[in-house]
């Protein structure tokens, strides 16, 4: 059964979710936005100490904290990690107040029929039960939309929801990610087919159990609101996809009822050469913009 403090936060508190869980394929980008060049390090294991003294920067900031960041997704690696000498999601969760996620998605398969299922988790339930030991409220995992074909929008929904009753049946809550790209050229019918398949998937959530929904923030505003809007929902947040934070929040802001989970559009200031205050309030900037386009909505 989810943490019920966890889930009253999730499903109410106004704040948004820090997406910290860039894992091997987007780690070196992060790390080169950041400021650590390819030729600082060398292999995957000096690539993701890197990563995690960054996100372990981030966590720790003062102005990093349930206030306004209602929870945090992690990469495994993060979450096996300490940050002020504690395990990462009981550092977040007691000293913090973020509620702690996990991704647990492999990646994607090659594209047919104009979407990217997710790759096989063959050890997922293994995953699934060491997450919930160390005090995870739940999971996230992605799936991609390119095109607006019905047959290719249904696999990825499908597989989505199959996989998330498996995260349910550990306690956990899972977060529905079909990601349709910004880049689609046809996004707004995409949506459309999608909507409509996560709201049939949503009717067969048993009683008492509640998923969550990242979706790309669609083309026509509050299109969504009738999955923020169900039962079976416990919130519904945005992915910013690529936009800048700017474009992100703007578009964000006229979506009623979806609240940010944000990635590069959070760190996208951040630099490894700042001074701690610096960092701060870069950060700080960063966060109260992105909580104002979750809670105060046009």
């Amino acid at each position: 059964m989810a943490d019920e403090k966890m889930m009253s936060q999730m499903s109410g508190k106004g704040g948004f979710i820090a997406a910290l869980d860039q894992s091997g394929g987007s780690t070196p980008g992060a790390l080169r936005l950041y400021g650590i060049a390819d030729s600082d390090y060398n292999g995957d294991e000096e690539m993701f100490r890197l990563m995690h003294e960054m996100r372990v920067r981030i966590m720790t900031a003062p102005s990093f904290s349930g206030d306004k960041v209602i929870g945090a997704i992690l990469f495994e690696k993060t979450m096996d990690g300490e940050a002020k000498g504690k395990p990462v999601p009981t550092y977040l969760w007691a000293d913090r107040g973020v509620v702690p996620f996990l991704k647990v998605d492999k990646g994607l398969a090659a594209e047919e029929n104009g979407a990217q299922v997710m790759k096989p988790m063959p050890d997922l339930d293994v995953l699934l039960a060491r997450a919930a030991k160390k005090g995870i409220f739940g999971t996230k995992m992605r799936s991609v939309i390119v095109n607006a074909d019905k047959t290719g929008i249904a696999a990825v929904v499908k597989q989505q929801f199959e996989i998330g009753h498996q995260i349910l049946g550990h306690g956990l809550v899972p977060i529905i990610e079909p990601e349709v790209s910004i880049k689609s050229p046809t996004k707004q019918e995409a949506e459309a087919i999608l909507r409509d398949e996560i709201a049939q998937r949503l009717d067969a959530v048993p009683a008492g159990q509640k998923v969550m929904l990242k979706l790309t923030i669609p083309t026509v505003p509050d299109f969504y609101k009738p999955l923020v809007d169900h039962k079976a929902v416990a919130r519904v947040v945005a992915l910013s996809g690529g936009y800048s934070r700017a474009d992100a929040c703007e578009k964000l802001s006229h979506n009623h009822g979806m609240i940010a989970s944000f990635s590069r559009a959070l760190t996208e200031d951040l630099r490894v050469t700042m001074s701690d205050a610096e960092f701060d309030a870069s950060l700080a900037k960063t966060i109260d913009e992105i909580y104002q386009a979750s809670v105060v909505k046009a």
